[in-house]
């Protein structure tokens, strides 16, 4: 650092043996000439964005289930476990009411949730008919948290009862164009993901 600088007036010249200097050190500062240690960048960090939850609450259809309203159980008579209705048909079932619980327990990862909820939706749609399209509106937000899990198995489950929520009944595939915007962002999301394909 220049602590001062004097200039003969009477030369009209700079005087180089009058600049005064000092703190012209190292300023403790390392003299070493060995090489820096390399230091890694930092890495940016990540959004996330296509993270599965890592923790998924408690469904309706778990809870329904524990407390004995839903009117299905696990089979084991057989070789392999089936579902069984405590109903002889299930047209006499309130759609209104169950087939959302059903929908909810797609969610499910732990048994025997999971496999009732697989099991007795594939039933009830294939029983139901005429009695879907009106329940139709309930369906939405169920399938939407699902599909939010982003959890690769729960949304792929969820894909195939939505193709055959579609398939169905006649009338259901027009009604699901007004709640596109409920469940088309998450397919934009993951539009990407198609490993298995």
């Amino acid at each position: 650092q220049v602590k001062a600088m004097n200039f003969t007036q009477s030369k009209g010249n700079f005087n180089k043996n009058k600049v005064q200097t000092r703190f012209a050190g190292l300023g403790g500062g390392s003299a070493s000439l060995a090489p820096k240690k390399y230091i890694a960048p930092t890495k940016k960090p990540k959004a996330g964005i296509f993270k599965s939850q890592k923790k998924i609450s408690t469904t309706d259809f778990k809870f329904f289930y524990d407390r004995g309203d839903l009117p299905i159980v696990v089979d084991f008579s057989g070789a392999q476990r089936k579902v069984l209705w405590k109903v002889e048909d299930l047209q006499v079932l309130d759609y209104y009411h169950y087939l959302p619980i059903f929908f909810h327990g797609q969610r499910e990862t732990g048994e025997p949730y999971q496999f009732l909820a697989d099991k007795g939706l594939d039933d009830l749609l294939n029983a139901g008919g005429a009695k879907i399209l009106p329940v139709l509106p309930q369906l939405i937000m169920p399938i939407k948290m699902a599909l939010s899990t982003k959890s690769h198995n729960i949304v792929c489950k969820t894909l195939k009862k939505l193709q055959k929520l579609v398939m169905s009944a006649e009338g259901v595939a027009e009604s699901l164009v007004p709640y596109y915007r409920q469940i088309l962002p998450i397919f934009n999301l993951l539009k990407a993901k198609n490993l298995n394909i």
